[in-house]
């Protein structure tokens, strides 16, 4: 078996209504993981998971402290179905960064989660108090969807993969950089459905308050090295994993380049842990050599699984 692995974990968007309930009901592990959280919140996450409505699920407060939760209950089971499993390094897609966090000991589950719903939080003041959206720009170069944002005055949010980039920013802006994407070279540019302009400087209020959460909450050296989106390395200490994690609310989410470093370290496995494929279809994108296992239930747990053994 392939038994150093890679985990990685989703960003929002990837939620969806029933998240973990067949991990729940089959695994005491992933069950004790929901208590938890309910307790720790003093509200029924798992019910927003389980039952929605997709409107509740998808608010910025409920989903990113949702998939924090379902990633450690992969996790979990996952470690329960493999014990001899060597996880060598982790890294996550935006809020996903706070869950390979959670997963390599930086900060207790119950401390983690409750930094990702203040974080959630906050990101919705932002969202309701600006007029912002996002874009994705298919079929460009890094350089032309830079140069296009500028002009539009937006920032580049995503570096998701080769010719899958994100600007976000004001309404107008991300119109503008709508209506001259094919002009300045790129293939396709489409708005995205989203509350708000994450990871630009339309959120810098929630940057601002999530600061002094992270200065209180109790960090230590992970376990295994954390990729950060902000700077694409490995977090080196304490000071810049507080930094790292704030600073991702406006900066840019750099995730091909930080694949493109973890697999020059010579990791070749990769197990995503969270809903959907979202994180395999960019590693595909980003280097077809790797192989990606994505675990969200029950079914793609015993796949995982067997492909594993």
């Amino acid at each position: 078996m392939a038994n150093k692995v890679v985990v990685l974990f989703s960003g929002q968007g990837a939620q969806k209504v029933g998240m973990g309930k067949d991990l729940v009901e089959a695994f005491p592990a992933a069950r004790a993981l929901f208590e938890k959280a309910d307790a720790a919140l003093g509200r029924s996450l798992s019910a927003v998971m389980f039952e929605g409505p997709d409107e509740e699920l998808t608010r910025t407060g409920n989903c990113q402290p949702a998939l924090y939760l379902h990633g450690l209950a992969c996790l979990a089971v996952l470690k329960e179905k493999l014990p001899e499993i060597e996880i060598v390094t982790a890294a996550g897609l935006s809020l996903g960064e706070f869950t390979a966090h959670a997963a390599a000991g930086t900060f207790s589950f119950e401390d983690g989660l409750k930094v990702v719903e203040q974080r959630g939080a906050f990101m919705e003041e932002a969202c309701n108090a600006t007029e912002g959206g996002m874009a994705a720009m298919i079929g460009g170069s890094e350089e032309a969807v830079e140069k296009l944002a500028a002009e539009a005055d937006i920032d580049v949010a995503n570096f998701n993969a080769p010719g899958q980039i994100v600007v976000s920013g004001s309404v107008e802006g991300v119109d503008k950089a709508v209506a001259g994407a094919k002009e300045g070279g790129i293939r396709m540019a489409k708005k995205l459905k989203v509350a708000g302009a994450y990871h630009s400087r339309l959120m810098q209020s929630a940057q601002d308050k999530l600061a002094p959460v992270l200065a209180e909450t109790a960090i230590s050296m992970p376990s295994i090295p954390v990729y950060s989106n902000y700077k694409a390395t490995a977090v080196a200490d304490e000071a810049e994993i507080r930094e790292t994690l704030e600073k991702q609310v406006t900066g840019s989410v750099r995730w091909t380049e930080s694949m493109q470093a973890v697999i020059a370290e010579g990791n070749t496995t990769f197990i995503e842990l969270g809903p959907g494929k979202v994180l395999a279809g960019l590693m595909g994108r980003i280097d077809k050599s790797a192989t990606v296992y994505s675990v969200d239930d029950v079914a793609s747990l015993e796949e995982a699984v067997t492909a594993l053994s």
